[in-house]
């Protein structure tokens, strides 16, 4: 039996890393933490939904062995615990995205971005919950159930990487692994109060994950990291990035390191809204406390608005459906015939329906706002010309933008409006970087945060600001419901 007596459930993977290597602690202790604390947490969150403890223990115990007798280079994250998104095929798991018609699927190989975890040292301790096909901002479906949010079990975790954010926030895991194509990463670590990246389009594979994106869209699905600290981010998307001979959109692109970034006379942009729909006055004021920590490291912080933004559903959408692949209703249907919405409607009515109501309603959608040709070509030309403003006014800048109009809604609240996560997503559309950011609590104890968005290719610089800002506003800030007043997990017991 193991005592926990040191809080490995507050600390990077990187930190980890480094004190499993200097024998400060074994893997199997950091390991035995972290399952233990899940196996607290979890019941009341439904974060994790599929485990392999016991297999993650052995691997544990194989990574102390390898470190005490091995004698040349070591994985950079040998022996650290993480989770990983369920839309990623994990060998010998379900691959089901939330689908129940997916059920029996058990993958037969890694997906790239798994792989790569693995390859690097790190221990997968179970799979995350989704929204069904990943296609909306509560995490919930039929197959796994809802998840909660750690602040506040009344509200929603934001999807598709819910369960990842809420597992990590909840001290679960110190970094995991999410998909973005319409804010699937950045979204729910703002909801819970974590650190998430998406990368520029074209940076890291999406092979392996369901759905998966075909053509230009390819570069609007991004697979990157959330982590409780920041500087748990570069490391991860180093290990993430480059070809992997399978996802054709990828491209070869140079990482700098985000230590290089001088923000001395660098132009930081400020955009309070989307000028359509309004933000929450204590979410504006984060974005210029934010805007503010920059300037007094140098940054020259300017205001600025995108007219286009305006249209940001329209932008997204028409670009979604432009780069073709299936209907939503498709993939609902999995193999079998393509749902039909109304049909499918009518059956959740009745309680007979295999499929979430978002998900039903998503299909519906998809249905009932598809666009005249002439509509779609004018909004196809106002993502390009606004991707090319957004790109050309950041220039080696960044931009703050807010991650969503409120802080984390009720469960079900979301719903209506149901289209107000574009604040996220029309950032796909742009191709550029995106660090979400935590700022802190609110009085309430909800969680606070920030867009910090880069060049394309220039992920770096958010990483670099994301440094600057958790060392400002304090990061990841342990919720009271499992950790306490005083932020300090109650001591426990590992087998």
């Amino acid at each position: 039996m193991i005592t926990v007596t040191k809080d490995w459930l507050r600390c990077s993977g990187v930190e980890l890393a480094a004190e499993i290597k200097a024998h400060t602690v074994s893997a199997r202790e950091v390991v035995a933490a972290h399952i233990a604390h899940i196996q607290r947490v979890n019941p009341r969150l439904n974060a994790m939904v599929q485990e392999r403890f016991s297999v993650a223990m052995a691997e544990a115990v194989a990574a102390d062995a390898a470190l005490a007798h091995g004698s040349g280079p070591l994985p950079p994250f040998l022996g650290v615990p993480c989770s990983i998104k369920e839309c990623f095929s994990f060998t010998g798991f379900a691959n089901t995205s939330g689908l129940i018609a997916r059920r029996d699927r058990l993958a037969s190989r890694d997906a790239t971005a798994v792989a790569r975890y693995r390859t690097a040292g790190a221990i997968p301790l179970g799979i995350t919950n989704v929204s069904e096909l990943c296609m909306w901002m509560e995490s919930s479906n039929p197959l796994y159930g809802r998840t909660n949010n750690p602040y506040d079990l009344r509200r929603t975790v934001g999807g598709s990487s819910g369960g990842e954010a809420a597992i990590i926030a909840a001290g679960g895991a110190p970094f995991g692994l999410g998909s973005d194509i319409g804010g699937s990463i950045r979204m729910p670590a703002f909801f819970n109060g974590i650190f998430g990246h998406k990368p520029s389009g074209g940076l890291v594979p999406g092979t392996g994950q369901h759905p998966i994106a075909v053509n230009e869209a390819l570069r609007y699905l991004c697979t990157g990291p959330l982590a409780r600290r920041a500087e748990d981010l570069f490391p991860l998307l180093e290990i993430l990035a480059g070809p992997d001979g399978e996802d054709a959109s990828v491209l070869s692109l140079s990482l700098s390191d985000p230590r290089t970034v001088s923000f001395d006379g660098m132009s930081v942009l400020v955009v309070e809204d989307n000028g359509q729909t309004p933000v929450e006055p204590i979410l504006v004021d984060g974005l210029h406390r934010a805007a503010q920590a920059l300037e007094q490291r140098g940054a020259v912080v300017k205001p600025q608005r995108f007219a286009g933004l305006r249209k940001s559903f329209a932008i997204w959408a028409s670009m979604l459906s432009a780069a073709g692949g299936p209907s939503f209703a498709a993939l609902m249907g999995d193999d079998g015939p393509a749902v039909r919405p109304l049909r499918e409607l009518l059956r959740w009515l009745l309680g007979r329906s295999a499929h979430s109501f978002p998900a039903i309603g998503l299909a519906l959608t998809e249905h009932l706002t598809k666009l005249t040709p002439r509509r779609s070509a004018r909004f196809l030309a106002m993502g390009k010309a606004l991707r090319e403003e957004v790109q050309s006014t950041i220039g080696d800048g960044l931009m703050l933008f807010p991650p969503y109009p409120t802080r984390a809604p009720l469960h079900g609240r979301a719903l209506l409006p149901p289209f107000q996560w574009v604040y996220t997503g029309i950032l796909n559309m742009m191709e550029v970087p995106v660090t979400q950011v935590p700022l802190g609590l609110c009085p309430e104890g909800l969680p606070l945060g920030v867009q910090v968005v880069a060049n394309h290719g220039q992920d770096h610089r958010s990483i670099a600001a994301a440094l600057i800002l958790e060392e400002a506003f304090g990061g990841w800030t342990p919720p009271p419901i499992f950790y306490g007043s005083h932020g300090a997990p109650a001591a426990h017991h590992a087998a």
